[in-house]
């Protein structure tokens, strides 16, 4: 079984790195850097089925079904994530903890079989190592102290 594991440390609060993983608003500013999926349904509470939609590709609809399995705010949530065409469920984890002056933020998506699934966690891995490395800091510099982005930010939510 292939896994993606990957541990960033930011130099912001646990409550901002919660905000900017689980606010609609913020999360396609950060995806950007990878596909720039958007949640469409989300909320953070234990049962909701949402979907992350990015501009399809050849051979993907650009969409991914995901439910949430498990909330601790601000310091875990866990959903499901399925290709819209089927295909395995994997599972993805975002922990959040106190470290230092800042957070510790660890991502985790397991559940990748077979060789498919290894091409897949490759891949992905390097998707979500740039979102996290270049895309999160960016949005988490950009909020201000109730976790809002701060006027003249050059980020945009997306409407």
């Amino acid at each position: 079984m292939s896994e993606i594991h990957i541990v960033r440390d930011y130099p912001h609060r646990p409550e901002a790195v919660w905000r900017a993983v689980t606010d609609p608003q913020l999360v396609p500013l950060w995806t950007a850097t990878g596909a720039g999926a958007r949640p469409e349904g989300f909320a953070p509470v234990v049962g909701t089925k949402f979907a992350f939609v990015a501009k399809p590709r050849p051979g993907w609809s650009g969409v991914v079904s995901c439910e949430v399995l498990e909330v601790r705010k601000p310091e875990l949530l866990r959903f499901s994530w399925q290709d819209e065409s089927g295909g395995a469920v994997t599972e993805v984890a975002y922990r959040i903890q106190a470290w230092g002056e800042g957070t510790r933020f660890i991502y985790d998506h397991t559940g990748f079989t077979g060789v498919g699934g290894l091409f897949m966690s490759k891949f992905l891995g390097s998707v979500r190592t740039k979102m996290l490395t270049k895309g999160l800091p960016a949005v988490l510099d950009n909020l201000d102290d109730q976790g809002s982005l701060r006027p003249g930010s050059s980020l945009r939510p997306h409407e």
